[in-house]
């Protein structure tokens, strides 16, 4: 055995009582696996966890107790608050939930019952909790792990780490807290982060695209005339699929492939114009830093996408180099469709044909537009008439802007596809927010909307830190 003599403070007293509690239980273990006997080590890990989150506990209590200010007033943000009580509290860690007894103040010349009399503690302000107890690194796991998956999810995840050990609406509390907070400051929030951005040395260019998916909201629903039957729900509602919108900003190298993505998303009945406003506000930051950026708007071909982003991207804001490009591969599924009708035999030659003529000859999609008139397949407008739906499509755009001409696209080096914003509709809406009957509301729909996307981005560091920071006060001693 080896003596070790500390000099320790009498606030840490409690934890070297919990750390003489650890050696004992492992001199224990260490006993038990003598005899080259097979050990249950998983056994052996789980219990050396729940000491080291004993002890873990155990500090959180120690510093969170310091944090407290004992005396008649303080003053915060520059106002007086006077002292009304003292109790303890639970404060809630990663390792669990410690009590800490600390002081209550109210601000001075209000009376309990009005909005701005409510009741404040140090403790919470000067470490930044979230809601009731949550420290700041507990409610950033908790609110990534609700942004990847349910809470239900989150929880099973927390035990099988043998962490965060609270319940699934615990989970979903803290979420919505921390989202309602990136919503709440998601301009100034990006602003910073844009600002800090830095644009990859091999950048080439830059893209712009949105897209469309469907989400589904929960609506109140009109009650039947007459009384009720027995049973009914008193507020009833209804499951209706809407359209919810995301947008992607992509810097691409000199070969149009993508090197970075940055991420948004709106719930239906959201801000879209506001979504757009920030795509514009993003792009104009990377342009500004790297002059020699390519700009292209990059889309499907639903004329609402491309309104908005016209409306947004001008030349008075811009200037006159702006690209715009039809997403390829949206145009040769149509083409595809119309080839099978006029040559059913040999569909996948004439397919191969048009893209190749698309890819090299900047006038193809006229001279694809006069082959389908040709064909004499047009078979008019309605469902089921492939021929007439690629050449509405090509009538559409291929003199609008240039928006169909790939090969000068190719040859300055653009991406030619809108594969990123089709792959965020799915990361960021149909992954987590269109599970098996799930349904949502604008407003918190579009908290875990906020997190995922910042979290897809590759951003979720530092905007957590940005959103939680404010959270965080001095509090002074009165005079």
């Amino acid at each position: 055995m080896v003596k070790v003599v500390l000099d320790v403070p009498k606030e840490f007293m409690g934890l070297v009582d919990t750390w003489r509690e650890s050696l004992d239980s492992m001199k224990a273990t260490l006993d038990r696996t003598g005899g080259g006997k097979a050990v249950d080590y998983a056994k052996i890990e789980q219990e050396t966890s729940d000491q080291c989150r004993e002890s873990e506990r155990e500090a959180h209590r120690v510093i969170l107790q310091a944090l407290d200010i004992d005396v008649p007033a303080v003053v915060i943000g520059g106002i007086r608050y006077n002292r009304v009580g003292r109790c303890e509290a639970p404060y809630h860690s990663m390792a669990g939930s410690v009590p800490v007894e600390r002081s209550l103040y109210r601000q001075a010349g209000t009376r309990g019952g009005q909005p701005e009399a409510k009741v404040v503690d140090p403790v919470s302000l000067r470490a930044g909790v979230i809601g009731e107890g949550w420290l700041p690194h507990s409610a950033r796991v908790m609110s990534h792990e609700v942004q990847k998956g349910t809470s239900r999810e989150a929880e099973t995840t927390a035990q099988e780490y043998g962490l965060l050990p609270y319940s699934r609406s615990s989970f979903e509390t803290v979420a919505h807290l921390v989202g309602a907070l990136a919503v709440a400051d998601h301009q100034d929030i990006e602003d910073v982060l844009i600002d800090t951005y830095e644009v990859p040395q091999e950048a080439q260019s830059v893209s712009v695209s949105l897209d469309r998916v469907s989400v589904a909201m929960e609506e109140p629903r009109d009650r039947p005339v007459g009384r009720p039957p027995k049973g009914a729900p008193k507020n009833p509602i209804a499951r209706n699929f809407r359209m919810a919108y995301c947008g992607t900003v992509t810097v691409h190298d000199e070969n149009g492939e993508a090197l970075h993505t940055i991420r948004y998303g709106a719930m239906p009945n959201g801000d879209i114009i506001g979504l757009r406003d920030r795509l514009v506000a993003d792009v104009a930051t990377l342009v500004s830093k790297r002059r020699d950026l390519k700009l292209q708007l990059l889309c499907d071909g639903a004329p609402e996408m491309w309104n908005l982003l016209e409306g947004g991207f001008t030349k008075d804001r811009f200037g006159g180099e702006v690209h715009r490009l039809v997403d390829l591969y949206h145009l040769t599924e149509k083409l595809g469709e119309a080839a099978r009708v006029i040559d059913e035999s040999d569909a996948g030659a004439l397919l191969r044909e048009w893209k190749m003529a698309l890819l090299n000859r900047s006038t193809a999609a006229k001279y694809i537009l006069g082959e389908l008139i040709d064909s004499g397949m047009d078979e008019g407008p309605g469902e089921g008439h492939p021929v007439h739906a690629a050449i509405t499509y090509l009538q559409s755009h291929y003199e609008n802007a240039d928006r169909m001409n790939y090969a000068r696209a190719r040859r300055i080096g653009l991406p030619l596809g809108s594969g990123n914003v089709e792959a965020t509709c799915k990361s960021l809406f149909e992954m987590r927010l269109k599970r098996c009957g799930a349904r949502w509301k604008t407003e918190t729909g579009q908290h875990i909307v906020q997190l995922r996307s910042l979290a897809l981005s590759d951003r979720w560091g530092p905007a957590v830190e940005l959103t939680l920071r404010p959270l965080r006060k001095a509090v002074r001693v009165a005079a």
